[in-house]
């Protein structure tokens, strides 16, 4: 890459920079030498393998440096980054902080809003975004390179639906893990080895997975097939929506969107 696509994460050593890094490194077939990481140690730790990348503890320094930023620090201390950045492509991966302070935070008029997740550094991540008016064409086209090396990645039209992502999609494994917890736990109640309940719980939730992900069919499809099948899954799905599941689950999310609403 040109020194106009060195790309800079200020927060790149915490655990959604530093997948978002490996992302970069590893898929974007980014050099390390164009990849600067700020942090407030100055740790290499997570960049061992790549001796190129420059680490430092300067924000600013990074950000000369630098064509394209992306950030990724606690939402609360977003207002510490201490940045005046007009003209740069601002990428921000910050629940909760919204275009409008952004642009009041950087000085850029070029900024992009994203949710992703740590799934990014397997490849696996689903990273919405939406931008600013002063973003063009040329850095939508840049923007998705960046997000494609995470994973799966949409522009979308809607700001406050990034709070829904967040909710939903950001906290990987998060809500799949906690389903997956309730049912070792019900095998291991049932006298089921702990091992094995783990391990093949693990494996109904990685096939699960491969079949949503790679087959035509929707979940809501899948409901309906085993449920039409009248076997011993469609008994307890609809036992499971009989006892209000879903509204639990919808509860639940609430819960999450309105917390992605107020963590500043």
């Amino acid at each position: 890459m040109s020194d106009a696509h060195k790309i800079g994460i200020i927060g790149g050593s915490g655990m959604l920079g530093r997948a978002i890094a490996h992302a970069l490194l590893d898929r974007m077939a980014l050099p390390p030498s164009d990849l600067w990481i700020a942090n407030r140690s100055g740790s290499r730790a997570g960049f061992e393998q790549f001796p190129g990348v420059h680490v430092t503890t300067d924000n600013a320094l990074l950000c000369d440096a630098c064509d394209t930023l992306i950030l990724s620090v606690p939402p609360a201390l977003a207002s510490d980054i201490g940045i005046r950045i007009p003209g740069k492509l601002v990428m921000s991966v910050m629940a909760g902080v919204t275009l409008g302070e952004l642009q009041a935070l950087t000085g850029s008029d070029r900024v992009v809003r994203a949710m992703s997740s740590p799934a990014a550094e397997l490849g696996l991540a689903y990273s919405p975004w939406v931008a600013s008016p002063g973003v063009d064409a040329t850095n939508r086209d840049h923007v998705t390179s960046i997000l494609s090396a995470c994973g799966i990645t949409d522009e979308i039209g809607n700001e406050s639906h990034l709070d829904h992502f967040t909710a939903m999609t950001g906290p990987v494994p998060g809500f799949v893990a906690f389903y997956a917890e309730c049912m070792i736990d019900y095998a291991v109640s049932a006298g089921i080895a702990p091992a094995i309940a783990d391990r093949a719980i693990r494996q109904l939730f990685f096939a699960a997975g491969a079949m949503l992900a790679h087959g035509q069919a929707s979940p809501a499809d899948h409901v309906q097939q085993m449920i039409d099948y009248a076997g011993t899954t469609a008994a307890g799905l609809t036992s499971m929506k009989n006892a209000g599941v879903s509204a639990a689950i919808a509860e639940g999310l609430d819960a999450a969107v309105e917390k992605a609403r107020t963590l500043r």
